[in-house]
């Protein structure tokens, strides 16, 4: 009887033990709660405590970064450009105490989240012009085509997208402090236009591609007209350094022919008469040929008779 007592003292007292520690994690910190009040200071580094069994509750809160991702939202710039706005941000619990008096839960926290930066970031949109929130400063963009950016017709940046976001953190961390959440980083995931605004920004950069090519085609064109200008300039220089050349070769051989005709013409004149006189009436006596001359023409001398001296 005195041993089970004695086993059941024992298991009460191990239990006992067992309920009253606890285990705090490196990425955890506790708050002690009694009767749902919270009771001593948060519990914020790694390690082993005590508490009262049943009596006192432990209450664990991550220490490590949370995520918040915002819904896409439709803002109007300063300049009255509509856009759709998708936002994420970083933040973490830094007092355990205000939080848990407060909020409590992680969805709490979120939807408190939700209503301080989407206001938040709906005023900084809406407070500067379409090229703060698209670009961060104004480097040259590196175009492989060196066509125009988009963006150069917008104006110099000022501010910028990441001076915008530094903006919005500092206006929603006072409205988070009384909840113990630190607001660590905040980012603009994407902006797009909405479909109206993106119907008509294709169309200038469809006009302004257009324009682009039709230069590099018009740049083309003039190219290509001044190569076949050189093209033609060298073909008549040739033809004319050709027709030069023919024209003397030609003249050099009527000149060697005329000489020979000369040469012999002196030695045979009469000869030379009675060829050319052949050769002319081959030329003029056809079958079909229909001649009438006087029987002293100088023409028909040969048909005469030759006298051969």
């Amino acid at each position: 009887m005195k041993t089970n007592i004695s086993s059941i003292l024992i298991i009460i007292i191990l239990f006992v033990f067992l309920s009253s520690v606890y285990v705090v994690d490196e990425t955890e910190q506790i708050i002690i709660t009694q009767f749902g009040k919270a009771i001593g200071e948060p519990t914020t580094e790694p390690g082993i405590g005590f508490k009262i069994p049943v009596i006192q509750k432990i209450n664990r809160f991550p220490k490590n970064l949370l995520a918040w991702d915002g819904d896409p939202d439709q803002v109007n710039t300063l300049d009255k450009t509509y856009l759709w706005v998708d936002t994420f941000a970083r933040w973490k619990i830094t007092d355990p105490l205000k939080y848990f008096e407060t909020v409590h839960y992680e969805q709490e926290a979120q939807a408190r989240l939700d209503g301080i930066l989407n206001s938040s970031i709906r005023n900084a949109i809406t407070s500067n012009y379409l090229i703060e929130t698209v670009r961060n400063s104004n480097r040259e963009l590196d175009i492989s085509d060196q066509a125009e950016d988009a963006t150069s017709m917008m104006g110099d940046v000022e501010i910028g997208r990441g001076q915008i976001a530094k903006g919005v953190i500092e206006e929603a961390q006072p409205k988070l402090d009384k909840f113990g959440i630190e607001l660590v980083d905040l980012k603009i995931k994407r902006l797009n236009y909405v479909e109206e605004v993106r119907r008509s920004v294709y169309g200038r950069m469809i006009a302004e591609r257009n324009q682009q090519a039709e230069k590099y085609r018009s740049e083309g064109r003039g190219e290509a007209r001044k190569i076949e200008g050189e093209m033609e300039k060298e073909m008549k220089e040739i033809t004319s350094e050709a027709y030069r050349t023919a024209e003397e070769i030609k003249g050099n051989a009527d000149a060697q022919a005329t000489l020979i005709y000369a040469q012999s013409f002196g030695r045979g004149p009469e000869f030379y008469s009675f060829l050319n006189t052949l050769d002319i009436y081959k030329d003029v006596m056809g079958k079909d040929s229909t001649l009438v001359l006087s029987t002293d023409s100088e023409f028909l001398k040969y048909f005469k008779g030759y006298d051969v001296e």
